[in-house]
């Protein structure tokens, strides 16, 4: 069992090795979905919750469970998860079950969880592979969440439309219109604006690494306070 930190697996997660910006698994309904905040937020907390819980139960019987059957099994228990997040959806935010539609249940196909299921949660203990599929998700829920509020803003001129889908009637009034009644963008709220404002997120990620390492670099090069250069001169025998 390979040693990790806390706070290792928390930098994976949200930005080191975020899944959507970093190993780019998931763009099918990262890319689909996520036209509005309510979209990208239904979807990011289901693909969330079956993180965590398929991450649990991988660690509890990794021990368990011999090579030849692994992923199989795997498959099967994020399935599970993947269904029961499907029916508590239909129970009680029926409408946005219908908005997402077959994304729901593709779950089941996301690369990023079968890929931590394999990789982190089959070889570490419960508590941090629990922990692993917190911050996987949040990662996840974060690009998702973000995507959704910049194509709806810039597409559609509003902000946190059809919140009620989610959190009921209180919710109605939330919606924000910055730009006005009339305003519409349509290449941003069409799928060529998903992979725009994607690549963008992608390029400021990029950019913001590249300029932090430079940082860091600079610091290991500059000259310590209070050394001073000797120079030798003549022969030492």
């Amino acid at each position: 069992m390979s040693e990790i930190t806390v706070s290792e697996v928390a930098k994976n997660g949200l930005w080191t090795n975020n899944p959507a910006l970093v190993q780019l698994l998931g763009l099918c309904p990262l890319l689909a979905v996520t036209g509005t905040v309510v979209n990208a937020l239904g979807l990011g907390i289901a693909t969330l919750a079956v993180l965590i819980g398929s991450n649990t139960i991988v660690s509890l019987i990794r021990n368990h469970v011999s090579d030849a059957v692994r992923l199989p099994v795997f498959v099967i228990i994020i399935a599970a998860f993947v269904t029961c997040a499907e029916l508590l959806m239909k129970a009680y935010t029926y409408e946005l079950y219908q908005i997402l539609g077959i994304f729901i249940p593709l779950i089941v196909t996301n690369c990023a969880i079968l890929g931590r299921a394999e990789a982190f949660a089959s070889k570490q203990t419960v508590a941090m592979a629990a922990f692993d599929g917190l911050m996987m998700g949040l990662g996840f829920l974060f690009v998702l969440v973000l995507l959704g509020a910049i194509r709806e803003l810039l597409g559609q001129g509003t902000l946190l439309v059809d919140m009620h889908l989610l959190f009921g009637t209180a919710a109605t009034d939330w919606v924000m219109r910055p730009f006005g009644d009339n305003y519409s963008l349509l290449i941003v709220v069409l799928p060529p604006g998903a992979f725009l404002v994607t690549g963008f997120l992608i390029a400021i990620k990029n950019a913001i690494d590249n300029a932090n390492k430079r940082r860091t670099d600079a610091l290991k090069d500059a000259p310590i306070k209070g050394a001073k250069r000797i120079r030798t001169t003549g022969h030492i025998s």
